[in-house]
């Protein structure tokens, strides 16, 4: 599983945003966000998900919530990614992978009998201090944003 449990706040970082700003731990602070790790940009999966965070993003708001997706992509592919699929949410460049490793979910992976080290697919629930509420680790690509609106509640 992951590093992080619920009710830990999330490890210190620094990384890059789509847009080539800095984005620390204290970007996150301030009001509940939705923190989710994804493989590759402009994958089926990853597509998937981050369209069903954009079409969900003005009721996460209406809750508080804010959307921060992290892959190892480099910040030009977010930003085409963002381009391409009018993503309304910011993509942190995780290059070097130190914040998937700090939150236990770049692990080794297999796929077609080959072995590699990559994300595995997780969304973070944070509170308004950066503190996890809740950990999906089966993500329903298709209906990201559904899954984590039952997680909530009414």
């Amino acid at each position: 599983m992951s590093n992080i449990n619920i009710g830990d706040i999330i490890p210190e970082f620094q990384s890059v945003t789509d847009k080539g700003l800095p984005f620390t731990l204290n970007d996150l602070k301030g009001s509940p966000t939705v923190l989710y790790f994804y493989p590759k940009d402009n994958t089926s999966g990853c597509t998937l998900e981050a369209k069903s965070l954009r079409d969900g993003k003005a009721e996460l708001a209406r809750r508080g919530y804010k959307v921060v997706g992290v892959s190892p992509d480099s910040v030009k592919s977010h930003a085409g990614f963002c381009t391409k699929h009018e993503l309304n949410f910011t993509l942190l460049a995780d290059t070097d992978h130190s914040l998937s490793e700090a939150m236990g979910v770049w692990r080794l992976k297999k796929m077609c009998g080959r072995e590699y080290m990559g994300i595995v697919r997780t969304t973070f629930l944070l509170d308004a201090d950066a503190r996890v509420t809740h950990i999906i680790t089966k993500v329903d690509t298709k209906d990201s944003f559904g899954q984590i609106i039952k997680l909530l509640g009414k």
